[in-house]
């Protein structure tokens, strides 16, 4: 099975009272990094997971009823700072990523997707149905921005058209993974809970090491460790309560039986890149 070669992106912040994303914490206002993983596969080249925030997410949020995402969740991005801008810095341009995948359809996921018009995307088709279903201040109450993603339509694919595979133990506790590219070495893992179709990427990383992505099923490592949720307040309004706390035990118990595992959560401030600290 092909090894991944990964690394993180930092691609911009918002910043949250301590207490929003951890029961019984403080109210002291941290800085949440909007990590995106550029990951090189030996043959077919590389793929982004998420896109982070950019531009195009700025616009979208420009004016009221959109605006309310930027008052509540106030959202800091940097010149050059989207994951376009970064990855031409380095040589890497739009037309060089293969694929696309989003954890989910939150606004701090898919902001920099019109960034990349002609690289084929792949999303759960039920978060996609969901999104459709939601006018735009229903959208907005769960933090959706469609229009940051209604141009992608033609070339989004279906994660549950990807062949359906059996994962190794212990992560088979998350039920069955698709076969992102068909050789095993990528497969997309159900992580209910904080919104409707979201999923991880598990892979072994170019050291051996298993990597397991697991966008906002978590918003920290020490959360994870620790098996401490957001308020209930939050993952309601987002998602369903009890099905988020499932998914983080189900994620505490994965760490503790994998002793090498990198489990890297969407926003972990343990995660954020040395240069962008």
């Amino acid at each position: 099975m092909a090894r991944l070669e990964w690394e993180l992106i930092e691609a911009g912040h918002c910043v949250h009272p301590q207490r929003a994303v951890r029961q019984g914490a403080s109210w002291h206002r941290c800085e949440f990094p909007a990590l995106v993983a550029l990951l090189r596969h030996p043959q077919r080249g590389l793929i982004l997971f998420d896109t982070g925030y950019s531009d195009a997410f700025l616009q979208a949020t420009a004016r009221f009823p959109e605006r309310l995402y930027r008052w509540v969740t106030p959202v800091h991005l940097g010149p050059g700072q989207s994951v376009r801008a970064q990855l031409q810095q380095r040589g890497i341009g739009a037309a060089d990523i293969g694929l696309v995948v989003l954890s989910h359809l939150h606004g701090d996921h898919v902001g920099g997707v019109l960034d990349f018009p002609d690289v084929p995307l792949l999303c759960s088709r039920a978060a996609w149905q969901d999104q459709a279903a939601r006018g735009r201040l229903r959208a907005l109450s769960v933090g959706l921005l469609p229009a940051l993603t209604r141009d992608a339509a033609p070339r989004m694919g279906w994660l549950e058209s990807v062949p359906e595979v059996d994962l190794p133990r212990p992560f088979d506790a998350f039920g069955r993974g698709r076969d992102v590219l068909g050789d095993r070495s990528l497969l997309a893992v159900p992580l209910p809970g904080h919104a409707v179709g979201q999923h991880g990427l598990l892979f072994e990383g170019a050291d051996g090491r298993p990597v397991f992505l697991v966008a906002d099923a978590a918003w920290s490592s020490a959360a994870i460790t620790d098996g401490v949720p957001p308020p209930r307040l939050v993952t309601a309004l987002l998602g369903h309560t009890g099905t988020y706390r499932q998914t983080l035990q189900r994620l505490q118990q994965t760490q503790r039986q994998v002793s090498d595992l990198q489990l890297v959560p969407a926003h972990c401030g343990q995660w954020r890149p040395a240069a962008t600290l």
